[in-house]
Order: structure tokens, then C-alpha cells, then sequence
């Protein structure tokens, strides 16, 4: 008989071990991966987002310090870092944090890249007036969205932005319940996400953007798939 749940860290174990047959929360996942990066996949090119191309060119955010959060081979850390943002950018995956190294490497561009699960790993990161996130939270237990937002309130400056993209409803990922993930016991691949459950999750944020991912072209120097949803949102100022 087993009577192990003492503390919150004991409930979020617990929860994870109802969703350990979802092999993506896992680095071994991850480093098969990435380890052919010849694979045709679209995100493996090194492209940065288009939404977050577009709110840098129109001023909307400016460079500072900023955290790329589940960063995989480095592509929007690279290009934050080459407009003069001072980056770090973490990743599960051992493969992906390699690949990051060797583009900023070749791109000329420090990017500090830290391979850690982003809520055990003690990396006193700092203070950030970005924090974005290409893919990270649709791939997160619904249990886990409780430290991702401390970890954005640890970590965000008063008047920073968060970033994100996620699997949008209706076009990719799975459109289960929260509660049907754990009866299930894996998340179907990742979740996706309406614009109002955006909206929810983060309503102690200001809306500052929310809307679909422009598709880019094959030769764009922009990436941009129409199954994904973009948004922008700001913490408020400190009073």
C-alpha cells in the first residue's frame, strides 16, 4: 500500500506518471528526433518565426534580454541574438541544444544554450522582457501550466512579453479535455488550443496579438505553417 502524496511536487509526480506513456516529455523522445536533421521537417529549417519577425520589424518588441523556452536547434534564439537581444535559450534535449550551439556558432552570435527540464533545473536565469516559447506549451501536461506560469512570473519583467505558438483547434492536435488527457494517459501527440483558452490561461496578461500563423513559401527566409496559432500578450507594469 502506497500513501506517497505529501506536497504539491508528489501531486505533479503523480499526475506525470498518468501521462508516462507520452514518450515526448521525455529527452530520449526528443534527441531521436532531432538527431536526423535531414528529415523534412519544417520547423528543422533555420528560420525564425514569421509572427515574431513581424512584431520585431514593427517595433512592438524591442531588444533586451529575452529566454527562448523549449528552444530545439536554436532558430528563433539566433535570430533574437543577431538583433542584439542577450538570449538564453533552454531545451530537454541534448541533440537540439548541440544543434543551437553550432548555428549561433556559425550565425557569429552568442546565445547562452542550457539543456534542462525548465522546471527542476536551478539555472537563476534572471530577469527577461521576452520570454517566447515556438512550441513548448501544447506539448505540456495540463498539471504543468501551474509552473509555467510561476515560472513566467518568476522570470518576466513587469511590462515584459511573452511570446508563443501552439497547435491551433481545428487544424492540429488533439482537442481532448484537460481531465480526458489523464483517462487517456498520454497527450495524443499535443494539445491544441482555441484563441479564448489563450485567452484563459493567460488573463492576467494584456492581449497584445492573437491570430493565426501566416503560411510562408518554401524559400521564404521567414517560417510560417497554417496549423499553428500565434499570439503576443504583455504582463502588466508594476504599480
Amino acid at each position: 500500500m502506497e500513501r506517497d502524496v505529501r506536497t504539491m511536487d508528489d501531486v505533479m509526480r503523480m499526475l506525470d506518471r498518468m501521462l508516462a506513456t507520452d514518450a515526448r516529455n521525455t529527452p530520449d523522445w526528443w534527441d531521436r528526433f532531432y538527431s536526423d536533421r535531414a528529415k523534412p521537417i519544417p520547423f528543422f529549417a533555420a528560420k525564425p518565426d514569421e509572427n515574431l519577425v513581424s512584431c520585431l520589424e514593427r517595433g512592438v518588441l524591442a531588444p533586451g534580454r529575452a529566454l527562448d523556452l523549449g528552444c530545439g536547434p536554436g532558430r528563433n534564439a539566433v535570430h533574437l541574438a543577431s538583433l542584439g537581444f542577450e538570449v538564453d535559450a533552454i531545451d530537454l534535449s541534448p541533440e537540439a541544444v548541440s544543434w543551437g550551439r553550432e548555428r549561433a556558432r556559425e550565425a557569429g552570435v552568442d546565445v547562452r544554450f542550457h539543456c534542462a527540464d525548465m522546471f527542476s533545473a536551478d539555472l537563476r536565469l534572471g530577469r527577461y522582457d521576452l520570454v517566447y516559447d515556438s512550441g513548448c506549451l501544447h506539448h505540456l501536461p495540463p498539471h504543468r501550466r501551474v509552473g509555467y506560469l510561476d515560472l513566467l512570473d518568476r522570470v518576466l519583467v513587469p511590462g515584459g512579453h511573452l511570446g508563443l505558438t501552439c497547435f491551433a483547434a481545428g487544424a492540429m492536435g488533439s482537442e481532448l479535455s484537460d481531465e480526458e488527457f489523464y483517462r487517456q494517459g498520454d497527450l495524443g501527440g499535443g494539445m491544441a488550443f482555441e484563441p479564448d483558452s489563450l485567452r484563459w490561461i493567460f488573463s492576467d496578461y494584456t492581449e497584445i496579438e492573437l491570430r493565426p500563423m501566416v503560411e510562408q513559401p518554401p524559400d521564404a527566409p521567414h517560417f510560417g505553417v497554417p496549423f499553428l496559432l500565434t499570439a503576443l500578450f504583455r504582463r502588466p507594469a508594476a504599480r
